[in-house]
């Protein structure tokens, strides 16, 4: 099997794209179904082109019994094939509860956002840039925000802590850097060399798993196969019916690659920030089929943060049987005050 082929397990490769705004809205045949006390906003960008973003905020009993403390807003960031609707099953009801104000965000060409014209959506750098408008037209008034990224979307934070540490101008708007924020979560992220790392340690280690990911995510066969959609991406103790609905939501989610992956390869690894005072919390799941150990240890070691690695979580840990556990670790580390500037 070629390695050239297994590389695009975690996001297919795609012709040279023109990124143009304003491409016709093409929004998915089933929308998902909110649960109680979320709203469902739609942030235009610069470009014209409208963000899908899913909010929950603190519920009213949390706002008065914290009143003399004002927690920051969490921003959560999906990878490949999901949506903001993957926070809005679990977590953004556990943290709107813990007293803080929610807000998932569906990348362009993702969810019920809009599609920009071309056969990819962008890069690290036009993601983060999007990321940091909403921040900035949106959180402004609030104490800089927690990004919380997973998977890809995890890649894409560490692509925002490079340049808001070394205060790189957006892309969208040249006169204006990127907006600080609280701290950073990477939950199963793909490190910051990206995949090719995982992808050779799979090819000479684990070559069936490595056909089984290529098989799933290159390929998709994820979006037809249960008992493939749930090695991938949950736990072996999912219900079938369960990882039906995720698969379905899933498919109806990503209408384009988030990236070219010639091009992402060729960016990376992202750059180390110069002054690393963001905190980052590294979070892996010990069952995790797609990014292994030594991917989190180099996420741990490239932010000098030692990786909690929480055992009975697959990759989908904000979907799976026990995604308590992720936030329990999360909430924990957003409780100490060394963690997040005061």
């Amino acid at each position: 099997m070629a390695t050239s082929s297994l590389v695009s397990f975690l996001c297919l490769s795609s012709p040279k794209t023109k990124f143009r705004p304003m491409a016709a809205l093409n929004k998915s045949s089933r929308t998902y179904e909110l649960k109680k006390g979320q709203t469902r906003l739609y942030h235009k960008l610069p470009s014209g082109l409208k963000m899908e973003v899913i909010e929950q905020r603190k519920e009213k009993d949390e706002r008065r019994r914290r009143s003399e403390k004002e927690n920051p807003p969490l921003v959560f960031v999906h990878g490949s094939y999901h949506a903001a609707w993957c926070w809005a099953e679990h977590w953004l009801p556990f943290f709107s509860s813990s007293g803080f104000d929610s807000y998932a965000i569906s990348l362009l060409g993702q969810g019920e956002s809009d599609e920009p014209l071309g056969t990819v959506v962008g890069t690290l750098e036009t993601h983060a840039s999007d990321i940091a408008n909403f921040i900035e037209s949106n959180l402004s008034s609030s104490p800089p925000p927690v990004v919380i990224g997973h998977s890809f979307g995890g890649l894409i934070v560490q692509y925002y802590l490079a340049n808001i540490s070394n205060k790189q101008p957006l892309v969208t708007e040249a006169t204006n850097a990127y907006p600080d924020i609280s701290g950073a979560v990477l939950v199963c992220s793909v490190p910051p060399s990206g995949n090719s790392g995982l992808v050779l340690r799979y090819l000479f280690t684990k070559p069936v798993a490595a056909f089984k990911v290529t098989l799933s995510l290159a390929a998709k066969r994820f979006q037809t196969s249960i008992p493939l959609c749930r090695e991938t991406f949950f736990s072996s103790a999912m219900d079938d019916h369960l990882v039906q609905r995720y698969q379905d939501l899933m498919k109806e989610s990503s209408r384009m690659p988030l990236f070219d992956l010639k091009k992402l390869n060729a960016s990376l690894p992202v750059p180390k920030p110069k002054e690393n005072s963001t905190n980052v919390l590294v979070l892996g799941a010990k069952d995790d089929f797609i990014v292994d150990d030594e991917g989190l240890k180099e996420t741990g070691r490239f932010y000098d943060a030692e990786p909690v690695c929480i055992e009975g979580v697959a990759h989908d840990m904000m979907l799976d049987c026990s995604w308590e556990e992720g936030t329990e670790v999360l909430l924990y580390w957003l409780s100490k005050p060394r963690n997040l500037p005061a």
